[in-house]
């Protein structure tokens, strides 16, 4: 063994889904047929509805509910990351980091009762558009993608998501 593996990390198991989750939210779609601003916030907005659609199919079995815990905690920890890059001290990231992760936890109540009830509208409205109305078609194109992916996702088996292959 070399000195230098000596202070490696192992590989993640979840990043090939985190990085899946992650390239889905950053699809143009959202951004031009969702009007999902393309701002800093409106990347995290979206990046939470990705999210949550996951998390949600990985809660629904005993053998996802390990993996959506850690896969919570990889997007904790991207997020710092995104936060220290854009230059917020040590002092206020945990803060913020608590924030975000209230906010995660909102929008997965949200989607959850907006999937359950048959619309995502109202729960997108409130938390990817913030109260911004952006129009009948945005609110029906993230809408359905995000109903779409819901609905596959379900049919999806656990194995595959781990591996990072979402549904189209």
């Amino acid at each position: 063994m070399r000195l230098l593996d000596l202070f490696r990390s192992p590989p993640d198991p979840l990043a090939p889904l985190y990085d899946a989750v992650v390239a889905r939210a950053r699809q143009p779609h959202w951004y031009v047929e969702g009007a999902v601003p393309d701002t800093t916030d409106g990347r995290f907005d979206m990046l939470a509805a990705v999210i949550s659609m996951v998390l949600l199919r990985l809660e629904d079995t005993a053998e996802g509910a390990l993996p959506a815990v850690r896969i919570a905690e990889r997007f904790v920890d991207d997020m710092d990351g995104q936060l220290r890059q854009s230059g917020i001290g040590d002092v206020v990231v945990g803060k913020h980091i608590g924030r975000m992760m209230a906010m995660l936890g909102g929008r997965l109540g949200a989607y959850r009762e907006g999937l359950a009830t048959g619309t995502l509208a109202p729960a997108l409205l409130r938390n990817l558009y913030r109260g911004e109305d952006p129009g009948a078609a945005p609110l029906a194109h993230a809408a359905a993608a995000l109903e779409s992916l819901h609905r596959a996702l379900e049919d999806t088996p656990i194995q595959t998501l781990l591996a990072g292959r979402l549904p189209e």
